[in-house]
């Protein structure tokens, strides 16, 4: 698992870890330093950079005034004691002293904050780019000095972030208005931050994310703000049967998925619930998507019958009168008899008619998952009504805004709603409500998941109703909804991945790769 803790418990930690740090001492940067230095090394020595080795690369480290200036001087020196040729560009008139010391001891070089010539002939022939202009505790943006040395950054450079990408809110992922660090590499110092996991910024600016351990004590940085699943917490998770399990026990799914419209989302959704495991899948539908899946899947038992977990909603029409009422059974099932339900795009609705009407659900006796997208997310929290999105700011909500601020969207259709959202993308969030039992009650702090596993070509018709019926699986197995959303995003990813091989997927070829990939996690604890 790979945790990220917000900037206070960042600093409750530092502190607890060196308590002269607010004296000046620089115990903790001289080992960020370190670990800055030996993964840049790395590296280097394996050519990512263009450079055969350490010795003769040229290095440009972009300082600002604060302690990731630091962090960047000191590492700095250490590449300049090992032969290579470091330069440092100031972007502000203030400079760590003790850093800059070092750096000029060991022989790298300065330009100033005012000398832009000379900061752009050091760009050019740049080998690695080592960004330590702002830290934690900067504002989102860069000043126009700052900005200035960005732009210069050439396209063939190895770009390396201290600690976080500069420009970036560490918090929230999102990202600013104007021009901030796009980096190949993170080195997070001592835990990741949230922006490394967070969208939009975690896909577009913090690139590979290392973490080097500076000396932080878990304990005392606490609860993470946001977590992602890694192969060995997600085989940890999966479900496995043992030798007294029988299909029954295992976890039967019913599905409500497709109709005489999409067709196709009834045998993708039951196709992917039975090759991730279920121990049986009932199908509810129309006469002509329910012969399709007894012909393709013979184990799909059609009708109605007791379950343990509902599916519902992957490609069903508004206008299907006979699907949208089995929709509002199962929501119905949902709610009143504590039956988990994953609700994709057509059942949002039924979920909205019933919030309207008895208000939000109770997290501590309903298990409901919701696994919209951005346009679907926009529009359930416009029809839940201003409320749900007063919190967001002035303006309308579109696919746009929450591309843009998927967190603070998706803790608002959580909030809103009662339910976990899982907000579909090429980072995937999986966000808690308020008093969810995972997150300690109604006092608890919601967890939130992010999982970036699949390829690009994972953005496909169908590839939603493939990850509705595994994670609906999950949930008849017993994982409670974060769980069961985060470890479905990460298996339906890695699929993605094996079924394309690098080129084009579809929906079917992912679903048909989930034995294989489930199998390789169980036995290796490794994603194939």
């Amino acid at each position: 698992m790979t945790d990220a803790h917000d900037v206070a418990a960042v600093r409750r930690a530092e502190h607890a870890a060196d308590p002269e740090l607010a004296a000046g001492s620089d115990r903790l940067m001289t080992r960020a330093a370190a670990g800055v230095a030996a993964v840049v090394a790395g590296e280097l020595r394996r050519g990512r950079a263009g450079a055969g080795g350490v010795y003769g690369a040229r290095a440009v480290l972009l300082v600002g005034p604060g302690s990731n200036g630091g962090d960047a001087l000191h590492a700095g020196a250490r590449l300049a004691a090992r032969g290579a040729v470091v330069t440092a560009l100031r972007s502000s008139d203030r400079v760590h002293a003790r850093g800059l010391a070092a750096l000029l001891a060991a022989g790298g070089r300065v330009v100033g904050p005012h000398d832009a010539a000379a900061a752009r002939l050091a760009l050019q022939d740049a080998d690695v780019v080592v960004d330590g202009l702002l830290g934690v505790g900067g504002r989102p943006g860069l000043d126009e000095r700052a900005a200035a040395l960005v732009a210069a950054v050439p396209a063939g450079a190895l770009v390396v972030a201290v600690d976080l990408p500069s420009g970036v809110d560490a918090e929230s992922g999102e990202l600013p208005d104007g021009p901030c660090v796009h980096a190949d590499l993170t080195v997070a110092l001592g835990c990741a931050k949230p922006s490394l996991l967070l969208p939009p910024a975690a896909g577009a600016t913090a690139g590979r994310v290392v973490v080097v351990d500076i000396g932080l004590d878990p304990d005392a940085l606490g609860e993470p703000a946001v977590s992602e699943l890694d192969a060995p917490a997600a085989a940890a998770l999966w479900p496995v049967p043992g030798p007294g399990d029988d299909k029954y026990s295992r976890g039967v799914l019913g599905v409500v998925a497709g109709g005489d419209t999409y067709t196709g989302a009834a045998l993708l959704c039951t196709g992917a619930a039975v090759r991730a495991g279920a121990g049986m899948v009932r199908y509810s539908g129309p006469p002509r998507p329910t012969e399709l899946v007894r012909q393709h899947l013979p184990e799909v038992v059609p009708g109605t019958g007791r379950v343990q977990a509902w599916a519902v909603g992957s490609g069903v029409d508004p206008d299907d009168d006979a699907q949208a009422h089995a929709v509002t059974e199962a929501v119905r099932a949902a709610v009143d008899d504590g039956v988990p339900c994953l609700l994709d795009a057509g059942a949002l609705p039924a979920l909205v008619a019933r919030v309207r009407e008895h208000g939000p659900l109770d997290p501590m006796t309903s298990r409901v998952l919701l696994t919209p997208h951005a346009g679907e997310l926009a529009r359930l929290l416009a029809d839940l009504g201003p409320g749900a999105a007063a919190d967001l700011g002035p303006g309308p909500v579109d696919r746009r805004t929450v591309t843009a601020r998927p967190l603070a969207h998706a803790r608002a259709a959580a909030r809103a709603t009662g339910a976990t959202v899982l907000l579909k993308g090429s980072t995937t969030l999986v966000v808690e409500p308020p008093g969810a039992p995972g997150a300690g009650g109604p006092t608890g702090r919601p967890r939130v998941r992010a999982q970036t596993d699949g390829p690009g070509w994972l953005g496909t018709a169908g590839a939603g109703d493939v990850l509705a019926g595994v994670a609906g699986v999950l949930l008849a197995a017993g994982l409670d909804p974060l769980d069961a959303g985060s470890l479905a995003t990460a298996v339906h990813g890695r699929a993605a991945v094996a079924a394309s091989a690098g080129g084009p997927l579809h929906a079917e070829a992912v679903s048909r790769a989930l034995p294989g990939v489930v199998a390789h996690l169980l036995t290796t604890g490794e994603w194939r």
